[in-house]
């Protein structure tokens, strides 16, 4: 088919296939909506500091300092997407990337208090309802993919002085980095200072509070390993 061909081409992978058939009505109200997030995205792009290929962007999608946003080839910002990248190295989102429904990106918090940034891997997709807090960095490897409502967090406030309210007291930012060929599930919480390793699987509604290996399996509250990937 050849709207199945032009998919694996825009996809760079030649063996691309549809694994379900699809009704002709189907095909057309999936072109339908494709052909008007790249017409948005021809008027987003002009605003980004680099944008590769097609640009996807679906209805009510916000991006706020766009002049720090790098995306290369076609990337997808799904319905009320919002980013904000003022940061000191920005959003960078590589090949590929797609953002689902209802993401919020953003790298600084307070305004005195300039945020790091976060990067985004080829090939990974970030599921719905997303929160992204790239305060003291984040950094998300290739090839990821994510259940809905993920959070991760990379600042945390200070409170161990009681004679100072907690909002007196300033943050402390921690980068956190997630490997290549990471799947975290639904609901997954990733706080600040965490480095999970390449092929991890995290499972849903844990919440990750310490580094994590490589190949781990992981659950809980707090996460803790439970397996290792390939190991009988």
């Amino acid at each position: 088919m050849i709207i199945e061909k032009l998919i694996g081409k825009l996809k760079n992978d030649p063996d691309y296939k549809w694994e379900s058939s699809y009704l002709a009505r189907d095909i057309v109200s999936v072109i339908w909506v494709r052909f008007f997030q790249i017409i948005r995205g021809l008027f987003l792009k002009p605003f980004l500091k680099k944008s590769s290929g097609l640009l996807f962007v679906g209805t009510r999608v916000k991006v706020r300092h766009g002049y720090q946003l790098t995306a290369e080839k076609n990337l997808i910002l799904d319905d009320n997407v919002s980013i904000n990248a003022l940061s000191v190295n920005g959003i960078k989102l590589g090949h590929h990337v797609s953002i689902a429904r209802d993401s919020i990106l953003f790298c600084t918090g307070v305004i005195a208090q300039k945020g790091t940034g976060i990067t985004i891997g080829d090939r990974t997709g970030i599921g719905a309802r997303a929160f992204l807090a790239g305060q003291g960095g984040i950094t998300i490897g290739n090839d990821v993919i994510t259940g809905p409502n993920i959070q991760v967090f990379s600042e945390n406030h200070n409170f161990s002085d009681t004679s100072l309210t907690i909002k007196e007291q300033g943050v402390t930012k921690q980068p956190v980095v997630i490997g290549n060929n990471c799947w975290l599930g639904g609901g997954v919480t990733i706080l600040a200072g965490v480095t999970i390793g390449d092929g991890c699987v995290i499972a849903s509604g844990a919440v990750v509070t310490k580094s994590i290996p490589a190949n781990s399996i992981v659950a809980g509250v707090p996460a803790k390993v439970i397996k290792i990937r390939g190991e009988i």
